[in-house]
């Protein structure tokens, strides 16, 4: 079987539409709006497509309405960008991320998973990524093979004591310092990482036309093309 990992689309229907993947089940790992400007190709794709999907942070606050607080970097660009994501989802949108789990598990091929978009602990909110000591703290009582998280927006893979933990990375805005989607699959037992350039430019142009107003569209523009790295006067506004 071959199973395809998503994580982090956060509206960007370039990345998405880039990947080329045949998969058998596509599980994916939450946060499908904010920092873009196209979030509704993107849910519509994961409802036909994900045999599995869970909440992240950014799924949540849209669906609650929760209005972002702004600041600086990348919570200036989620409260840029989610008055648009409410402009342009539809009502069934808004209901299937209100409806996503904030966890699942279940048995695919003859494995046992656990998604999560964060932690077990945490499961919205908490950052974590390839730290050993602190994920086996947070797999304690937890009866998984493979635990898939996302969040971080940058990939990586432990094995603890034969529990297998995975990030595939962002598809839509990758802070690894390289700019092209990520994703993961995992085929027959065995993982891999992979990444698949996409049209930047389009994506900006689409946030461009929405009116993402200037300042924002830097911030946008300059993760997107960067894999993550903010320009540093606009970092310390």
């Amino acid at each position: 079987m071959k199973i395809l990992l998503l994580a982090d689309i956060h509206a960007n229907w370039s990345a998405l539409s880039a990947i080329d993947e045949s998969f058998d089940a596509c599980l994916f790992l939450g946060d499908l709006v904010d920092y873009g400007s196209n979030p509704a190709p993107c849910i519509d794709w994961v409802r036909s497509n994900a045999r599995v999907a869970v909440r992240g942070n950014h799924d949540h606050a849209v669906a609650q309405r929760i209005v972002a607080k702004g600041g600086s970097g990348f919570r200036e660009l989620a409260a840029a960008t989610r008055p648009l994501n409410w402009r342009v989802l539809a009502p069934q949108h808004l209901k299937y991320l209100a409806r996503l789990p904030v966890t699942a598990n279940f048995v695919l091929d003859g494995l046992r998973f656990l998604l999560v978009h964060a932690t077990p602990r945490d499961p919205l909110d908490e950052y974590l990524i390839d730290d050993p000591a602190g994920w086996n703290l947070r797999l304690q009582g937890i009866e998984a093979d493979i635990v898939c998280v996302g969040h971080s927006h940058v990939q990586f893979h432990l094995d603890l004591n034969g529990v297998q933990i995975i990030n595939p990375g962002s598809v839509g805005q990758p802070r690894d310092g390289d700019p092209r989607c990520a994703y993961a699959v995992i085929e027959d037992g065995r993982i891999s990482f992979r990444r698949v350039a996409y049209d930047i430019d389009a994506a900006v142009l689409h946030m461009r036309e929405a009116g993402i107003e200037p300042h924002a569209l830097a911030l946008a523009e300059s993760a997107l093309r960067t894999g993550g790295r903010l320009p540093i006067k606009l970092e310390g506004k």
